[in-house]
Parts: structure tokens; sequence; C-alpha cells
């Protein structure tokens, strides 16, 4: 039976290099997330810690998923077919499968009432200034009271007690599940899931339309149903290969302070209230491996996670503008905290650069508010290319274009928030950079846009040079 949790691609990343094995001991109230950090941003390796203060028989990885690179090693796709596959596979979705849980890898431990100490988990103080330590990896899974179908989202906790967390909900699908549950004065079930194969973690990730289960989807990417067993203490179902279930109850209308945290922009979302998720149980492996996810100031693997669902809901978008635009690539900027889009494009009109742009902004995800259009000589994922392009191809006046007041990220923390209202809701201006060239472009006109570039660049292969 093939593997579904995410043992096997840790060990790919071992047996591939992309991964340091920590064995001295860390802190994760100190250094932790300083070490696994600076592993992938001066190294682009991801880090495994076996030797973690206050948690024996625990383990922790981090920056597992930080670049496509390792995401094309997690789901098997190359990276150059990346957007393509996963696509496809997204349309093809599989029903989960439920199996027997005596024997699920999930279940191997089970603790409640007085068992339950969400401070055994070596759960990061990953910021200097956070307000605490923060679960940031979890998967939530609810189900809608109406008609039963499953919503999985990721949400950020903060630990506030041995069986207590904050539980952020920004205005999407969970939300319109947990305002049923408050409407008729009931808390709602929610399984946070932890440590789970990366097809399954990009369905936590990716937004789709409300009443589409994700893990349905996840059976798409994975070309198999996700095998689930039920939990102990609520009617949700969870993926039997996880390595750690927290079970419990958001409670209806009832907020508590919250924050600060090091979001995805790289800036703090400052303290608020946030609703409370009160633990019921934990089902765990004997050994676990906590997935200690990084989010902060970038790259890691929360802004590399989200950048993919944006750019496939991005390209999913665009098939349907002007009969489908020829997309060539798109890139989410993760260096830019999730606030920039780069489309490669072959323009087949004047203007049609601008019309994939203005279709890129309002598209599913509210992150983008910079899009940058870019022809297909230019590599959009190599900022120095795009950047080259916006300098050389973009008369500013007419390829600039401002569109004010319009509706941001709520992170986005130069934006300001509408008066009388909270972070989630804050109006600012999206802005979009046309750095193609004049279409349709004569053989002149060309030559003046093209790159200089070394003679036989293409065919020159450095190691026929090398000692």
């Amino acid at each position: 039976m093939p593997d579904q949790s995410y043992r096997t691609f840790l060990a790919n990343l071992q047996q591939q290099g992309e991964m340091i094995h920590f064995t001295k001991e860390v802190d994760p109230l100190a250094n932790m997330s300083a070490v696994e950090w600076k592993t992938y941003n001066d190294l682009g390796k991801s880090s495994l810690f076996t030797n973690i203060k206050g948690h024996d028989g625990w383990q922790a990885c981090s920056q597992i998923l930080a670049d496509r690179g390792k995401w094309s090693i997690g789901l098997g796709i190359p990276e150059d077919e990346m957007l393509e596959t996963m696509s496809l596979r997204l349309r093809e979705p599989i029903p989960t499968e439920d199996v027997d849980p005596d024997g699920a890898p999930v279940r191997e431990v089970i603790l409640k009432g007085d068992e339950v100490d969400l401070n055994d988990i070596p759960a990061m103080i990953t910021s200097e200034k956070d307000g605490g330590r923060f679960l940031a990896s979890g998967m939530a899974i609810i189900k809608d009271p109406e008609t039963g179908i499953r919503n999985m989202s990721i949400h950020r906790q903060q630990i506030m007690d041995r069986d207590k967390t904050g539980f952020l909900m920004l205005h999407r699908q969970a939300r319109r599940i947990y305002d049923m549950y408050c409407a008729r004065n009931e808390p709602t079930p929610v399984a946070m899931v932890f440590g789970v194969h990366p097809a399954i973690f990009f369905g936590s990730a990716y937004t789709t339309r409300f009443g589409v289960d994700e893990l349905e989807l996840s059976g798409g990417l994975l070309g198999e149903a996700v095998r689930m067993v039920k939990c102990e203490t609520i009617d949700v179902e969870v993926p039997a290969e996880a390595e750690l279930v927290i079970e419990g109850e958001v409670l209806p209308n009832h907020l508590e302070p919250e924050g600060p945290f090091g979001e995805v922009p790289g800036t703090y979302a400052m303290q608020g209230h946030s609703e409370i998720f009160k633990v019921k149980a934990i089902t765990r492996r004997k050994d676990p491996i906590f997935y200690a996810i990084h989010c902060g100031f970038p790259v890691t693997d929360t802004q590399q996670t989200t950048a993919l669902g944006i750019e496939i809901a991005t390209r999913e978008h665009l098939r349907n503008v002007e009969g489908g635009l020829d997309l060539r690539d798109i890139r989410c900027v993760t260096a830019a905290g999730l606030m920039m889009l780069v489309l490669k494009i072959r323009p087949r009109v004047e203007g049609q650069a601008k019309t994939a742009l203005m279709a890129a902004l309002s598209g599913p995800y509210l992150h983008p508010k910079v899009a940058i259009a870019v022809d297909e000589d230019i590599d959009a994922a190599d900022l120095r290319q795009v950047i080259w392009s916006m300098t050389t191809r973009v008369h500013a006046e007419k390829d600039v274009v401002l569109i004010p007041n319009t509706r941001v990220f709520p992170l986005d923390n130069i934006s300001p928030i509408v008066e009388g209202m909270d972070s989630l809701h804050r109006i600012g201006t999206k802005w979009m950079v046309d750095a193609t060239m004049p279409a349709p472009t004569q053989v002149e006109a060309r030559a003046r846009f093209e790159r200089a570039i070394p003679k036989n660049f293409d065919s020159v292969n450095l190691d026929d040079f090398l000692p």
C-alpha cells in the first residue's frame, strides 16, 4: 500500500541532499526557528531536528516545502511540468476512503482529559516579537452542519493553555461554516491535523469553491483515495497516516486577545482578538515528527505553499479570459510576501497583456496587489530578468496602471484599515506593469528590445570548460 505520510518524503529529501539532520540540542523557545530559517536562507536546505530540549521522543522538521524543487520531490512531478500536471489532477478529484482505525499510525497514542497538554508539542516561538508559541502547520478539518461536506484549511493557533489555543479565521469558507454553528449557538467540531503527505497539505492551502471537499482534491493529486479514520471524540474524519491530530471545538461567539505573530508578508500581524479552540483529545504516532512550519520573513514553507495555490488558481482563472490567453508561466513571488505576481505571456494583440493583468489582480486570492507581465523570452522565476524587463520595456506613462480603492490582503500593513473595522478590511491600491514589447512588433522594433546575451550562450556547456 503506497505511503500517505510525509515520512517517505522526508527520507527522499535527505537522500537527495536537500535536508540537514541536526543532532545537537536545539530549543524551540530560543533558537530552533533561527537554525531552520538560516539553514534554508543560507544553504537552501530543509532541517530535521532529533534532539529537542524538553521534548524527548519528538522530532521536528522545517522548510521542507520552501521551493518548487522540494514540491517536485514531494509530488513526484518535474518542476517544469508542475502547474500543468497539478491543474489536470485537481480536475479529477478522488473520494476519500474510510479504513479500520485499528493499526492507523495516527492512533498509536490516544490522550484525553488530564493527559492532554499542548506544551508537550515542540511548537516554536518563531519571530522575535511573537506573542507566544504557535501551532502554525495545522490543517483544520470541519464539516458543513447542513450538508456534512468537509472543508480543510490552515489556521494559526497560539497556545494559551494546556488545552486551549487561539483559532484565527479569515472571511472565507471555514468562517462561513463556523457562522452556521454560531447561528445554532453550538461549538464547531474541528480536527487539527499535523504532518501529512505534501499532496494532502496542498489541499488545505488551495482555495476552491465552497462545498468542495479539499481532501478529494488531495486524492486527485495523490492519484488514489486519501485513507481516513474517525476521530476519537468528534464526528470528523482525519488522514490515517498523519503524525498528530488535535481534536476539539471552536467556541461560539467568543473572542480572546491573540498575537502578535510574524506573518507571511514578513511583517507582524499585531495583537488583536481571535476565536478560541478547546482541546478534547490528542491522537498521534508513538514517535511523532512535528511539522514546525516557519511563518515570518520570507522565504519559508508558508509563502511557497500558498504561492503554488495562487499560481494554479490564477492559471485556471485566466483560462477563461478572452477565450484563453497564451500564458507561458505564472509565478507568485515568495520573496514579496505573496503580494506580487509575474505573468509570462505571448500577447496576440495589443492590450491583451493588460487584460491578463487585470484578471490576475481580481482572481481567487486577495494576496496579489502587484502584477507584472513579461514576454516569453523572460524567465518569470528570475527576478533579475523581470527587473531588466521592467526597466527596458516599460514606458511608465502608459504601461503602469494604478487601481485605487480596492480591497487588498488583510496582512498588507501599508494599506489602511476601513474606519471602524478590523484588519480583515483593508482598502489599498493595486497596480499592474505591462513589461511586454509592443504587439504586433515589427522586426526593427523587436531588435531594440532584445536581450544582449553572450554569443552561443545556449550551446555552451560549462562542464566542457571546467577543470
